[in-house]
């Protein structure tokens, strides 16, 4: 595929893209204030959070990032316009809400007691003036971005039922150090770390639900699969062989790997069993099989092969081996990642050799296909938010540079989410 095609230049050529530093980009996205049916959103009321002088700056950072975190899911308007936070005279903050159409308040209290922070929210519903989520958090300065992340997601769980992506991460490799290398950013663009210094080419981070990032390395001068332990803070090798390993996914129980592999005539998919290193071949054709991915429950595992002629996309059951074409007319088709859900999977195509690439969804009847991106450069590698209302990808709409973007699941809303020196590749975004 034209990824395997790429790695094997990149490795034979060197072919790294040179940069100096990073920057990224604001980050208080927020796009339409109304839902798709044209309601206007229900509001939630934030008045400026309570803080002891030596907690004020915290309080405004884990207000501002509570704030963004909320308009970026758009279930919810924010209102900072009314009554200050009382919490001593709370019937009247709220009854003052209530005449600013507020259906929920959120109030906090922030203090410090050296190194500490404890951050106590509390959501209250306007119209009941009852509480419907009161929690606290405590954590240094350095982590009170994440405290706040973790309190949207929950707050949103709390109040819609669906789980929020404030906590959630994109991987993803760029080559501004003259050097292909794994970097790490929060959901909206903040927080970037590099991951990896293996300077050489390191590409296809792959996130487990456990927190790892499986990835592919050309660090001993072969592609080969190592793990990054976040947690551990630790890089292990996980397949190291002669030929080429790329990795596809990791399976939804985090016990095999599904990855491409060029031990036999031609490159084949394979799964890696984690707890036992038993490694099993699951395509065998005179062809190029590459990119796959599980299906949300395991069970499947979507792919790329040109065992047709172009490449194109295909889904397998991985109990039968049964095996089935979702696109058949495109010139060139990459990058298949399934949504959360299992109805669509998201790849990146391109329709003659004279077309950029675009992103496309596909059902899982091959019947349903729709274009995400037209008209914008070129659009590549995209990867499912866990929530599947959005869709990261690398695009060269802006100055040409491989940049990361994401958009709303059906296309809608591009926005910059990372601006970096360099050109950036195979973003996934965690679970």
């Amino acid at each position: 595929m034209k990824k395997i095609m790429n790695l094997l230049l990149s490795a034979l050529l060197g072919l790294c893209g040179a940069g100096i530093a990073f920057a990224a980009p604001k980050t208080d996205v927020y796009i339409g204030i109304t839902s798709s049916g044209g309601k206007r959103l229900p509001m939630i009321a934030m008045p400026a959070f309570t803080a002891a002088q030596t907690a004020q700056n915290a309080a405004q950072v884990v207000h501002d990032t509570l704030r963004a975190d909320i308009l970026y899911g758009r279930y919810f308007d924010v209102s900072e316009d009314g009554p200050e936070f009382d919490a001593k005279n709370l019937k009247d903050t709220l009854k003052g809400w209530s005449k600013k159409r507020a259906n929920y308040m959120i109030g906090g209290d922030i203090a410090f007691e050296e190194p500490y922070y404890t951050i106590k929210l509390y959501v209250y519903d306007v119209a009941t003036k009852a509480p419907v989520f009161a929690k606290a958090f405590k954590g240094n300065e350095s982590s009170l971005r994440r405290l706040s992340h973790l309190a949207a997601d929950q707050i949103i769980q709390t109040l819609t039922g669906r789980r929020g992506i404030a906590d959630t991460k994109i991987a993803f490799a760029n080559n501004s150090t003259k050097h292909k290398e794994i970097y790490v950013v929060d959901y909206d663009g903040q927080n970037l770390k590099k991951l990896t210094n293996d300077r050489s080419i390191s590409l296809l981070p792959r996130w487990s639900k456990d927190g790892r990032v499986y990835y592919t390395t050309y660090r001993y001068k072969n592609p080969d699969i190592f793990a990054i332990d976040l947690k551990a803070g630790k890089i292990a090798p996980v397949i190291l062989r002669k030929g080429l390993s790329l990795i596809g996914g990791v399976s939804p129980d985090g016990k095999a790997l599904v990855f491409t592999s060029s031990s036999g005539p031609n490159p084949s998919i394979y799964i890696y069993n984690l707890e036992t290193g038993e490694k099993k071949q699951i395509t065998n054709r005179h062809s190029v099989d590459g990119s796959p991915s599980y299906s949300p429950d395991g069970k499947y595992i979507t792919f790329v092969s040109n065992r047709a002629g172009n490449p194109q996309i295909y889904v397998m059951e991985l109990s039968t081996g049964q095996t089935r074409p979702l696109t058949k007319n495109f010139n060139w088709s990459d990058s298949p990642q399934w949504s959360p859900t299992g109805e669509w999977i998201v790849f990146a195509g391109r329709e003659s050799p004279y077309h950029p690439f675009d992103i496309f969804l596909v059902d899982l009847t091959g019947t349903q296909l729709r274009r995400l991106t037209t008209d914008a450069g070129s659009n590549e590698d995209p990867t499912w938010s866990p929530d599947g209302r959005f869709i990261a990808f690398t695009s060269t709409r802006d100055g040409g540079r491989r940049k990361l973007y994401v958009m709303d699941s059906d296309g809608s809303a591009p926005h910059l989410v990372a601006n970096l020196p360099g050109d950036t590749f195979t973003p996934h975004w965690s679970f």
